[in-house]
């Protein structure tokens, strides 16, 4: 049934990375009657200068630490009075799971599954009646790959994961869907398809296109940079999980998209020409000189599209960016930021990030 959930204090896991952080700043600042408790283990992809300027209010609070430690995730649900979890930490990084998938089940799966216990014994074991939710990030990658003609993934397209990210999202997807049927846990899950914007950690394919254009480095696109995938800004993203925290039916799943199709070459195209409008005296003009082709990684999957009809449809979620509008925000951001990606990676890869 759908219901209207007011969330009064959060745990939000995976704060200080990407799509945790924007949606920490995007709540605060939307509803600053609630509170925030952000843990993160702060791995590679998490910094806690992303939340630095939270710092002293009154309704936030950073913990370092692990989702895997379930003593500490229930100490946290038991003195903060916790009602919702908003579930970002993940391994989320395609390539880094290619070459070393054990990190991506033991976050993505084991650590899921963490959580879930500790919310099932202080929810449900020890305060029955208890409002809560738990709400769960994933990736439209558990659907697999599409054709070009194929329709675009909905809620009921079969799960067919290609790499060892998407299998440990899958997995995670189906734990938490058994805690909500056998237990009664108050869940719900959304599928987000490529996100982009601020805070992205720089071995990301937009972040790490700018970092390079910008400094006349070439910029490596795996194949024929034929991938498409569907461009999701990230505060678009966090509007839909709101809605979905407090309007979503419980045990749902709601796929939440862009509308914004894009092959990886094209994408770069019009980040190589925004930039050459932006500085049109730049050495590394035109900048579309620095693309470069890489061999294709094992198992790239070809196409990912999301039908997010049923979202729009129930919860009237409409994305406010356009992919023009949110890539020139973003690239904004990153101008004005030089120290967050001027030093690089030594990864490169041709998706967004997910979690």
């Amino acid at each position: 049934m759908t219901t209207t959930y007011q969330p009064k204090q959060l745990l939000v896991t995976g704060g200080a990375g990407f799509i945790g952080t924007n949606f920490v700043h995007y709540w605060l600042a939307s509803y600053p009657d609630t509170r925030i408790v952000v843990l993160d283990a702060l791995t590679y992809a998490g910094r806690y200068e992303n939340l630095q300027i939270l710092e002293g209010k009154t309704n936030f609070r950073f913990v370092h630490g692990d989702i895997l430690d379930q003593p500490l995730v229930e100490q946290l649900l038991r003195e903060e009075n916790i009602d919702t979890i908003v579930h970002f930490a993940a391994e989320s990084h395609v390539d880094r799971s290619i070459y070393g998938p054990d990190a991506f089940l033991r976050t993505n799966i084991d650590g899921t599954h963490s959580l879930l216990k500790a919310a099932k014994i202080v929810w449900l074991d020890e305060k029955p009646g208890f409002a809560h939710r738990f709400h769960h990030v994933s990736t439209d990658e558990v659907y697999g790959t599409l054709s070009a003609t194929d329709p675009a993934f909905t809620e009921t397209t079969p799960y067919a994961p290609n790499s060892p990210y998407a299998a440990s999202k899958a997995s995670s997807d189906h734990i938490v869907r058994a805690y909500q049927h056998t237990y009664g846990l108050q869940t719900t899950t959304s599928n987000c398809s490529n996100n982009y914007g601020p805070y992205q950690y720089p071995e990301k394919l937009i972040p790490l296109a700018i970092s390079r254009l910008l400094q006349g480095q070439a910029v490596p696109i795996y194949g024929d940079g034929q991938q498409i995938r569907d461009w999701l800004y990230v505060d678009d993203h966090n509007r839909g999980i709101d809605l979905i925290m407090r309007n979503g039916r419980i045990g749902e799943t709601y796929n939440i998209g862009g509308n914004n199709e894009q092959a990886n070459l094209s994408l770069i195209h019009e980040l190589c020409d925004l930039l050459d409008a932006r500085f049109p005296d730049s050495p590394h003009v035109p900048h579309r000189q620095h693309i470069t082709y890489v061999q294709d990684r094992p198992g790239h999957d070809r196409r990912y599209a999301i039908d997010n009809s049923k979202i729009c449809r129930e919860l009237g979620y409409v994305p406010a960016e356009t992919f023009q509008s949110g890539l020139a925000k973003t690239l904004d951001w990153y101008l004005a930021r030089p120290e967050f990606w001027q030093d690089g990676v030594s990864l490169f890869g041709s998706h967004g990030e997910k979690a």
